[in-house]
């Protein structure tokens, strides 16, 4: 019997390629990133297995004004940056962030590699928030432009 596309096992994530990524505005936001819901078809959520190593973070400091997102911690221990203010994280941990909601980070700040599962609306169009830069980007399909706050 063949395996439908919607159906990807534990042996076929383990197998895939995780594709390096490191976010425009950081360049320590290093991530190891598994699409899975690439691969099983998503359209309109982003579902990816993202692998932060020590030290590392998972993009720049941020929030989205439309889309929401998600995080569930598998393994490993960090910090998240939520509102300005540290919090510690591990396997088990849930993150939600609405739109409008609070800016955000993760950083890895053990000695192992940070693994997440991380889901996300992908609208046609929103706008994100880089505070501590001080940036907005607006993004609408593949065109993305950057100005001041």
């Amino acid at each position: 019997m063949t395996q439908p596309r919607e159906l990807l096992k534990a042996a076929d994530i383990e197998a895939m390629s995780a594709r390096r990524s490191e976010h425009t505005l950081n360049p320590n936001a290093i991530r190891h990133m598994k699409s899975v819901g690439d691969v099983t078809g998503l359209t309109q959520l982003g579902v990816h297995i993202i692998t932060l190593m020590p030290g590392h973070e998972s993009s720049e400091y941020h929030r989205h004004l439309y889309e929401e997102e998600c995080l569930y911690m598998l393994s490993g221990r960090g910090e998240a940056l939520i509102d300005d203010r540290r919090h510690h994280i591990g396997a088990g941990d849930f993150l939600g962030f609405p739109r409008r909601g609070a800016a955000h980070v993760l950083a890895n700040t053990g000695s192992e590699p940070l693994v997440f599962l991380v889901v996300g609306q992908r609208l046609e169009h929103d706008v994100c928030d880089y505070p501590h830069k001080g940036m907005r980007l607006y993004m609408a399909g593949e065109d993305e432009t950057y100005a001041k706050l």
